[in-house]
């Protein structure tokens, strides 16, 4: 099944809490959040204090991306929070077998983010301590931004390996996802799409949520 994760980076901030309430609504299978410090990517957005003064408006799982120098040190506020999964990058973790085994310890799904010139090979000694394993389609910082189609042998390439050993990973992929470049990463083997600008704005959210959960089926074909 291909999981919608819509991008609360592009929701109304003023109306946080009624705008991740709407998204069960439109069919969506998670909550996205985009957490950056100012300092590993140049925006500041969130942290967990916004996680959890959402948590109460949904019961879809909350899926923490933390864009962040320094990422262990967020575990325990996010747990805290109410985040199920926690994402951190491999280029801002010096141990980040470790960070990924506290995550698990404390009972979120762990992931790890790749950037677009990031290679998979970075995270291949991690894939067995993987929940999820984030494809960026575009440099992290700012919504908005236009896919990077060269991702798309990477996303590959992970669904290789998970085959390969047997992994069971999601493979989510955030950048630039429409109805187009969603298609795209779905038959490269993404499982989870992140959707940010494209859902926000669409004129009704709940047929792009659909067209891409339809996209499952395309793939079987």
């Amino acid at each position: 099944m291909i999981k919608v994760a819509p991008s609360i980076l592009s929701a109304d901030f003023a109306n946080m809490g009624r705008d991740v309430k709407r998204l069960a609504g439109w069919g969506a299978d998670v909550v996205h959040f985009d957490v950056m410090d100012g300092s590993f990517v140049p925006a500041i957005t969130f942290g967990a204090a916004m996680c959890r003064a959402v948590r109460p408006y949904t019961e879809l799982p909350l899926d923490v991306h933390l864009m962040v120098e320094h990422p262990e040190t967020q575990i325990e506020a996010f747990q805290e929070a109410g985040a199920n999964y926690l994402t951190i990058h491999v280029e801002a973790d010096r141990h980040a077998h470790r960070t990924l085994q506290k995550i698990r310890a404390a009972g979120m799904k762990a992931g790890i983010a790749l950037n677009p010139a990031t290679p998979v090979c970075m995270v291949e000694a991690a894939l067995e301590v993987c929940d999820l394993v984030l494809v960026m389609s575009v440099n992290p910082g700012a919504g908005g931004q236009k896919f990077i189609y060269g991702v798309l042998e990477k996303i590959e390439r992970l669904a290789q390996l998970a085959s390969v050993h047997g992994y069971t990973y999601e493979i989510e992929v955030d950048g630039g996802i429409n109805a187009e470049t969603a298609a795209l990463a779905v038959q490269a083997g993404a499982t989870m799409l992140v959707s940010g600008s494209s859902l926000f704005k669409a004129k009704d959210p709940a047929v792009l949520v659909g067209q891409m959960h339809a996209l499952d089926k395309v793939k079987e074909k």
